[in-house]
């Protein structure tokens, strides 16, 4: 059964304010006289949690297997970094406004615009390295769907001419899908813990470029998943050298006894997108031009 859209759009247009929170009562007011599938009001029950769990599996999975998406190549990092132009015009900017605190944040989004545009580069790489592969063995790119690196591998997979996912996330600030994401493969979560389930359920391989929390939760997550065997091993990629040694001296996990030296092989460091392809191509032997 189709339900029209004029239907259910003014209920959750009513109801958005609380599936932020999701479990305040208020508003929230289900009408007897609809189905439980078309009342978003009953939908957004603290008690209904579960379905919408499943909901929230289901859907970008049945998606994905309907386009031929069985395999990815995750790629992570900062949501706040942008393209080389982009970076160069805010510089720009900047240096007329003469503010020194200003010019200095300006000139590192010069710097942080290098990666950028290598997950670019790197994502291109993919793309079209897996082109000529039959649709069960391609490699496809996976991002979160925002901004930043998300936004540059998703355009270095549609600049390919191939398909690329995106697992969104709703959040107090709204981040909208960038538009280099395949539509109908742009979807969007509630729940964190749904859609990391969903990076890694197709995931070949992780490319964990410079970020923030974000990023370094989602790294670590997998690292763990893979740690502790609730994962199949995979290429962890934790892309520059520099930045990922400068912020996190991994020996001293070892030095203190928290995790063995044997973990430290559960990754390693790259710093060109050509050197990260090549390390996925090594795992799985893959002889692609």
């Amino acid at each position: 059964m189709k339900v029209p859209r004029n239907m259910l759009e003014p209920a959750l247009d009513n109801a958005r304010a609380d599936w932020q929170t999701e479990d305040s009562p208020e508003g929230l007011v289900p009408e007897a006289h609809r189905l439980a599938f078309a009342d978003p009001e009953f939908m957004l029950r603290r008690e209904t949690r579960g379905i919408r769990l499943q909901l929230e599996m289901l859907k970008p999975d049945l998606a994905q297997a309907e386009a031929g998406i069985e395999h990815t190549v995750v790629v992570f990092g900062s949501a706040r970094f942008v393209d080389r132009a982009a970076a160069q015009a805010q510089l720009l900017a900047a240096q007329q406004s003469g503010q020194s605190g200003v010019i200095a944040r300006a000139k590192a989004m010069v710097r942080n615009a290098e990666h950028y545009e290598n997950a670019r580069v790197f994502a291109h790489m993919v793309a079209r390295s897996c082109s000529c592969l039959p649709q069960a063995e391609k490699l496809f790119i996976c991002t979160g769907g925002g901004p930043g690196i998300m936004e540059a591998a998703n355009r270095g997979a549609q600049e390919a001419g191939e398909l690329s996912v995106a697992l969104n996330i709703t959040l107090q600030h709204e981040q909208h899908p960038n538009p280099y994401v395949t539509p109908n493969l742009s979807f969007k979560f509630h729940y964190f813990a749904l859609r990391k389930m969903h990076f890694m359920m197709r995931a070949k391989a992780l490319v964990a470029f410079p970020g923030g929390f974000g990023t370094l939760d989602e790294l670590f997550e997998v690292m763990t998943l893979v740690q502790t065997r609730k994962a199949h091993p995979v290429p962890i990629l934790l892309f520059d050298t520099a930045f990922w040694k400068r912020l996190i001296d991994m020996q001293v996990l070892v030095q203190e006894g928290t995790v063995s030296a044997e973990d430290l092989k559960l990754f390693r460091y790259v710093d060109t997108p050509e050197e990260a392809w090549q390390a996925i191509c090594d795992f799985y032997q893959l002889k692609v031009s």
